[in-house]
């Protein structure tokens, strides 16, 4: 079993800048797509950003020019840079990591943005 392991949310007011970490447990880390989601409070979970393998990477429209993913496969941790952030990226963010049949989640992070 793989362990995902999300930190680094917290309060933050508009404008501002977090990045958030993904730790998995296991030396699968390389070979899965990397993705990060979100839910916001009464609505459903959405694809923020996902970085395959090999380095392509997907982002939501809403994020597009302030949020950046990437990966460091040497430390098995996927990580969210997320600027000029605005109230409506207030949410939980998940990380998930896919491989095959493979899919694991990790526990979530709270991002507050408010001022």
């Amino acid at each position: 079993q793989v362990q995902l392991v999300e930190s680094g949310g917290g309060l933050v007011q508009p404008g501002g800048s977090l990045r958030l970490s993904c730790a998995a447990s296991r030396d699968i880390f390389s070979s899965c797509t990397m993705h990060w989601f979100r839910q916001a409070a009464g609505k459903q979970r959405q694809l923020v950003a996902r970085i395959t393998s090999g380095g392509t990477i997907l982002y939501a429209d809403s994020v597009k020019g302030r949020f950046t993913i990437s990966r460091d496969n040497a430390k098995n941790t996927a990580y969210l840079q997320m600027n000029s952030l605005k109230p409506e990226d207030t949410a939980v963010y998940y990380c998930r990591a896919t491989s095959g049949l493979r899919d694991y989640w990790g526990q979530g992070t709270q991002v507050t943005v408010s001022s």
